[in-house]
């Protein structure tokens, strides 16, 4: 089975932090995806921090990581955000801007996203799935 994951900040929190299951998730996966919105929430943490050297080492080499690429926002993913907004709203279900930009590149990358937060199960299409 081709496992697609596209990451979650907090996915990648969680890798960071030791989870073994969320390591073992992303070892079976043969395609990683860290979108460019998840990389400029890393930033800010990382900044906001006292550790902000280190934590940009390990991004640094987390991205080397044979599998794992930055997934930058195009055309095709801003249709797809500006689509899914509509969808959202006509459900009466937003969720954060961010979210649906991420939604948006995993749907693009024919991917799951991988996230701990449970409003990613309202977009449409989109398989969310934990650790």
């Amino acid at each position: 089975m081709d496992l697609r994951l596209v990451l979650d900040t907090n996915a990648y929190v969680a890798l960071r932090i030791g989870d073994t299951s969320a390591l073992a998730t992303l070892e079976s996966a043969d395609f990683i995806g860290l979108p460019a919105i998840v990389l400029g929430e890393l930033y800010a943490g990382f900044l906001a921090g006292s550790r902000a050297e280190r934590n940009i080492r390990e991004l640094d080499g987390f991205l080397a990581t044979a599998g794992v690429e930055i997934l930058r926002l195009g055309r095709a993913e801003a249709e797809r955000y500006g689509a899914l907004v509509k969808a959202l709203r006509e459900k009466g279900t937003p969720i954060p801007t961010n979210d649906i930009w991420l939604a948006a590149c995993a749907l693009c990358a024919n991917a799951r996203i991988m996230t701990a937060d449970r409003h990613f199960s309202l977009v449409p299409g989109l398989v969310a799935m934990a650790w």
